[in-house]
């Protein structure tokens, strides 16, 4: 365990509180928070961030997915739990969070436009641009 480093969300608070509302917006979308808040625990879990990992399985199981749904997230690729449309904004979410290598590649972007509207693969990908700021945020100041 270590010290926060920053009250960033004090420090911040304006800065803190669009974020917050980005997220607030994100889960009131087309999208719905089930789904949005399993590309952040995905996100979270490819971070490293403890924090939002705890945070975000808390809220997933309150939203009712199954604890085998969330035990079998780090191997969804070859999980029977999730469906055709949870695959498709992983793997765009995993593509985004290692943007250095996969360049967001079409192989990935394109199997969203089967599942999703483009107002929905633009939340999704704010969503997973948001949830790597936070991550970097909770991590960078050991909160």
């Amino acid at each position: 365990m270590s010290t926060l480093r920053q009250p960033y969300y004090e420090l911040s608070a304006e800065a803190m509180q669009g974020l917050i509302s980005t997220k607030a917006a994100l889960e009131r979308g087309p999208l719905g928070k089930r789904l949005v808040e399993l590309v952040y625990l995905r996100i979270s879990q490819i971070n490293g961030c403890a924090y939002c990992l705890e945070k975000h399985s808390h809220s997933l199981r309150e939203e009712g997915v199954p604890q085998i749904m969330l035990d079998s997230l780090a191997g969804w690729r070859v999980s029977r739990h999730f469906e055709p449309r949870e695959r498709a904004a992983l793997a765009w979410a995993e593509s985004l969070s290692d943007i250095a290598n996969s360049h967001a590649a079409d192989s990935d972007y394109q199997p969203l436009e089967a599942h999703f509207s483009a107002r929905e693969i633009s939340d999704l990908t704010i969503a997973v641009a948001l949830m790597s700021g936070l991550n970097r945020l909770a991590i960078g100041m050991r909160l």
